[in-house]
């Protein structure tokens, strides 16, 4: 697959905790988590207690662990594992969060010398 195609991967709903907005529930983060009340809903899947999450929401092989541009990410956090992605195609550096201003900035410079793509 090539770096020039745009990848669109499959829209998916936003799988939310039931009853998120109720008075006894404040402090609930808006995040998934498995029903497994016995009484409950969403676990006995009525339409309109949202949707939950399946297989079928998976994306194709070809678009799965990839950016937009069509490239696999690799996380990076030396110069050593930014120079093994020099000769691979279809491949884009993502710089590790924790690296200091100065690192990223050597490993930017590194990148663009060797004609490496940053994500």
């Amino acid at each position: 697959m090539g770096a020039e195609i745009k990848i669109v991967k499959k829209k998916k709903p936003h799988f939310k905790v039931p009853n998120l907005g109720a008075k006894n529930r404040k402090r609930v983060k808006d995040r998934w988590r498995r029903q497994r009340g016995i009484d409950n809903k969403m676990r006995v899947s009525k339409k309109f207690h949202g949707k939950s999450p399946n297989i079928g929401y998976k994306n194709s092989e070809e678009v799965r662990h990839r950016n937009r541009e069509g490239l696999i990410e690799v996380l990076v956090h030396n110069s050593k594992e930014l120079l093994e992605l020099a000769n691979k195609q279809g491949y884009a550096a993502k710089l590790y969060h924790a690296l200091s201003t100065r690192k990223k900035e050597q490993l930017r410079q590194l990148a663009q010398e060797k004609g490496i793509r940053l994500a």
